[in-house]
């Protein structure tokens, strides 16, 4: 909870005009969204405009704690003794609750960070991608020019070690993106439902505050009884504030497989392959290069073990075939059947 109950009974400004300078929430990054690659350019503006969300509540959150000091104010100018006091006691509850929408943003922020995380991964995967597409279209273009040409061997070569890096890569992907989808949107309705509760019982405070206040119709020349509410009134702030100090979390947790994700966005319950008899077969021509998949970095660190394993085709033992597609799993067989 903010202090703000805490430190004062009162928002009045008491002479003072000074106004806290608006961030501003542009940053050289809002040129980079051309140079996106292409698999995370919607993430990359859905991210782009929860950033412009979070400026507007928290500019909420200043321009309502600036109406609950002028509400404050005009109570005092009023010179009614009952409104005054009931007026500036308001104006503490009311811009308690626009301070709840400066916690709201930094907790959306927060949920944007792990969107970052899938859009960091999206773009990771793309060069593999790309690199994949590119192979099978020079492969096409050489199979109508030059059929019978030996570079097509090297270039089916490098097409199953760019698919078994597709492999890798793509379940790399699936996984990040579910599990910090989860995350993110969970931090995100975690914190809408606690701005709402923190919020409601700000709310219902502030209406025990405005019952106190006697709004009697009197006849001209009527004085007005004197005010003395004015201890009930400090002790609604209490409690307010009490209530505020003691508020847990209702939402409930949503169930998550982010302890089964290993360091290399992989399952991490998967063994690696183990060396297995089996080899394949290359061309009597060429050597068989190494074609051992490096997994896709999403942490930054370098992953050190295979993530991929797929069953031989035709396997009747438990050997382990290598970690790259065979001719079950690959539409180019060539090299790997």
């Amino acid at each position: 909870m903010s202090s703000l109950i805490g430190r004062s009974q009162s928002t009045r400004s008491k002479n003072d005009d000074h106004k806290s300078v608006p961030k501003h929430r542009f940053a050289l990054s809002s040129l980079r969204g051309i140079q996106q690659p292409e698999l995370s350019k919607k993430l990359y503006k859905l991210i782009k405009s929860e950033n412009h969300v979070i400026g507007a509540y928290e500019q909420a959150g200043k321009e309502s704690q600036g109406v609950a000091s002028q509400l404050s104010d005009w109570g005092e100018a009023t010179e009614d003794e009952s409104l005054s006091d009931i007026s500036d006691k308001l104006a503490v509850l009311l811009s308690e609750i626009a301070e709840q929408e400066d916690v709201f943003a930094q907790n959306l922020e927060e949920s944007r960070g792990t969107l970052k995380q899938i859009r960091n991964t999206e773009s990771s995967v793309q060069p593999t991608r790309n690199h994949k597409a590119k192979i099978l279209d020079e492969i096409a273009k050489l199979k109508q020019k030059e059929p019978e040409s030996t570079k097509l061997v090297t270039l089916e070569q490098e097409l199953v070690r760019a698919e078994a890096q597709s492999l890798v890569a793509e379940a790399q992907l699936t996984n990040v993106t579910r599990q910090k989808f989860k995350e993110a949107y969970d931090l995100r309705t975690a914190a809408i439902i606690e701005r709402a509760e923190k919020q409601i019982l700000l709310a219902q405070h502030a209406r025990e505050l405005l019952s106190l206040l006697d709004d009697t119709p009197i006849v001209p020349g009527e004085d007005r009884q004197a005010y003395a509410n004015e201890l009930a009134a400090r002790e609604i702030l209490n409690d307010a504030e009490s209530s505020l100090r003691h508020w847990t979390k209702t939402a409930q947790p949503i169930s998550s497989s982010e302890s089964k994700l290993g360091p290399n966005a992989m399952a991490s319950h998967v063994e690696p392959p183990t060396t297995s008899s089996s080899t394949v077969a290359a061309p009597a021509t060429t050597t068989t290069a190494s074609t051992t998949a490096a997994p896709v970095s999403t942490t930054g660190a370098a992953a050190t073990e295979p993530a991929f394993t797929a069953p031989a085709a035709g396997a009747t033992t438990t050997e382990v075939s290598p970690p790259y597609p065979t001719s079950e799993v690959t539409t180019n067989a060539a090299l790997a059947s």
